[in-house]
This record gives structure tokens, C-alpha cells and sequence, in this order.
């Protein structure tokens, strides 16, 4: 069964950090680019971030998030990570995972139909 799963969220201070997982089974990791996307209550769903399929290459950060956020991968642990630093109140919603074979240009990760494959998703609370 191809699975996503996210973890590492939870409830932090405003300036604080967070890291979150993506842990992949069902099919090998390093074969997709896996996006990071934010859904907020009352607001769509937005991608943050992505890394390409394979050694990663290349990484791709919305604005909102660039300097704070870093997206990394660990093909060996079939799993891809963001670690968000600083944190502010606005960067609280649910964080998801997806998975899009077999990468995505700079025009396309932002898209959520691009991807294949979506997480659960993990609650990410920033308090003030």
C-alpha cells in the first residue's frame, strides 16, 4: 500500500521551531519530488516547498517562508523533512506531504494537482 505519513507537528511559541517528517512506504521516495504544502482554516491549500526527485537538487521555498524554512531528504530513511525556524502565528494550519513522480520545474510544485500522492497531515500551532 503507498502510504504518506507526516509528523512532528504540534504547538510552539511564536520564534520557536518545528520539524516536520515525511515518511513514504509503499514505493521508494528518492523517485519522487515531494512538496510541502500549508492549509490554513478558511483558506486553500498552499504549497511552501519542495525538493526534487533524487539527490534534490533543487528546492523551492514560497516567499512567505524563504530564510526560515528548509526542506531536506533522506533517501536512505525513504524520508523527507522540514525544518521551520522562527515561526510566526501565520504559520499555523495543517502541513501536508505530497509526492509527484518524477519531478517538478519551478512552475508546476505550487500546483496541487501535480501530485500523486498526499499525507494525512500534521497540525502545526504557533502561538504569540
Amino acid at each position: 500500500e503507498v502510504q504518506l505519513v507526516e509528523s512532528g507537528g504540534g504547538l510552539v511559541q511564536a520564534g520557536g521551531s518545528l520539524r516536520l517528517a515525511c515518511a513514504a512506504s509503499g514505493f521508494i521516495l528518492d523517485d519522487y519530488a515531494i512538496g510541502w504544502f500549508r492549509q490554513a482554516p478558511g483558506k486553500e491549500r498552499e504549497g511552501i516547498s519542495c525538493i526534487s526527485g533524487g539527490d534534490g537538487g533543487n528546492r523551492y521555498y514560497a516567499a512567505s517562508v524563504e530564510g526560515r524554512f528548509t526542506v531536506s531528504r533522506d533517501n536512505a530513511k525513504n524520508t523527507v523533512y522540514l525544518q521551520m525556524n522562527s515561526l510566526k502565528p501565520e504559520d499555523t494550519g495543517v502541513y501536508y506531504c505530497g509526492a509527484a513522480w518524477p519531478t517538478l520545474g519551478a512552475t508546476q510544485w505550487t500546483k496541487v494537482f501535480q501530485y500523486d500522492y498526499w499525507g494525512q497531515g500534521a497540525q502545526v500551532t504557533v502561538s504569540s
